[in-house]
């Protein structure tokens, strides 16, 4: 059996960093205890952006920036970035950000609640990635499969939960319990819709890659 935080922190290890103003980034969002995606989501996020090479992304949950600002960096010349974020404490840090270190001009912020505005957006997206309230992405899922082009991937994260996601609902704070089964619920829809294939991976706290067919 294979210990998970060993091999995480060996795998982790190995990584070269990001662009500096990135890493620098990533110390300041610990440091003041924002969530921000783990090394290892930010190895798979490079990764899947090499590999598909989307040229206009959605970003459902914006924090401060960092992953908008990583897809911004290691994204083709040409692509384009819509981030969504509703919380007011956090909008103006990622716009100082992006206007900091968005110098292709290649990310464009929208205030809001997610579910609204999602509604409002017209198809073509070739790559949307999922990172906003955990108990929300099954409402959202209808509005990014309407709007997510043939062939785009829509990437989710923070599926497992720290694990919380296999227990019994009697096993997690009664607090949790109604993201526990929105989060089953959603995870059982990626893999059992007919509009995709989807692969639940153990990256970081949990993600899910998923074809729209």
């Amino acid at each position: 059996m294979i210990d998970s935080e060993r091999m995480s922190a060996f795998i982790n290890s190995m990584d070269r960093g990001n662009a500096p103003y990135l890493d620098e980034l990533e110390r300041e969002a610990l440091r003041g205890e924002v969530p921000i995606i783990r090394k290892d989501t930010q190895s798979l996020l490079k990764f899947l952006l090499k590999m598909q090479r989307p040229l206009n992304i959605l970003e459902v949950g914006c924090a401060v920036g960092f992953s908008a600002l990583l897809m911004a960096e290691y994204s083709e010349p040409e692509c384009k970035i819509t981030t969504i974020e509703k919380y007011e404490k956090r909008i103006p840090v990622a716009k100082q950000n992006f206007e900091k270190y968005d110098k292709a001009h290649k990310i464009t912020l929208i205030e809001g609640d997610a579910t609204e505005v999602l509604a409002e957006l017209e198809p073509g997206y070739d790559f949307i990635f999922m990172d906003a309230a955990k108990g929300q992405y099954i409402n959202f899922l209808p509005d990014c499969l309407r709007i997510l082009n043939k062939g785009g991937l829509l990437v989710s994260d923070n599926v497992l939960q720290d694990g919380d996601v296999i227990e019994s609902r009697f096993a997690v704070t009664r607090r949790n319990r109604t993201i526990h089964a929105r989060m089953r619920e959603y995870l059982y829809e990626l893999k059992h819709n007919d509009q995709l294939e989807t692969v639940i991976l153990t990256v970081g706290d949990g993600m899910t890659l998923s074809v729209k067919l």
